[in-house]
């Protein structure tokens, strides 16, 4: 059954854990991790190693820092699952190449309809950065509107989402449970 699972929440909370418990859950050995990050650093990579680590040798890995509508279209019919971690570096990844609320937007949309169009299930995982104070520069303002715009629109055509609290997830919609 296709579904689209979206979690969010602070950092350290557990997101990308559960994300991949809830993977590996699925049915099929057609597992694709969908990597987000670009690792600029030495404590960066360290993160990627140990995440990496997490994953067992079924997972086939894809580094995609921006073109993730493009990925999922192109990967859905041939996966059982794919895993993207996370929006808020591939918002991150768009905002280094332009810093436009309308390639932002348009990146969204495009995202949105490749999830619509998956043939298989998608979980997708985000911080939650809304939570905080007002950031004190424009560019951290920017950043974490852009942030929260993908994650209302991810959250909105979501079949599930969950906000991890201190590694507990914390079911907020369910549409399954809903019919």
């Amino acid at each position: 059954m296709k579904e689209i699972v979206f979690i969010t929440g602070g950092c350290k909370s557990g997101k990308s854990l559960h994300a991949l418990e809830l993977a590996e859950k699925r049915k099929g050995d057609r597992k694709v991790f969908v990597a987000t990050c670009i690792p600029f650093d030495n404590e960066m990579k360290e993160r990627i190693r140990r995440h990496q680590k997490e994953r067992s040798k079924t997972w086939h890995t894809l580094e995609v820092p921006v073109l993730l509508s493009e990925t999922i279209s192109e990967w859905s019919a041939k996966s059982d699952i794919i895993l993207i971690d996370c929006l808020t570096l591939w918002i991150n990844n768009i905002m280094f190449q332009h810093a436009d609320i309308d390639k932002i937007t348009d990146n969204i949309q495009k995202l949105v309809s490749s999830l619509k169009d998956s043939y298989c299930p998608v979980v997708l995982v985000s911080n939650e950065v809304g939570s905080g104070i007002v950031p004190d520069n424009e560019l951290a303002r920017f950043f974490r509107d852009a942030a929260g715009l993908v994650n209302q629109k991810i959250a909105s055509i979501a079949d599930r989402v969950i906000w991890m609290v201190a590694g507990i997830p914390v079911v907020i919609k369910d549409t399954a449970k809903c019919k």
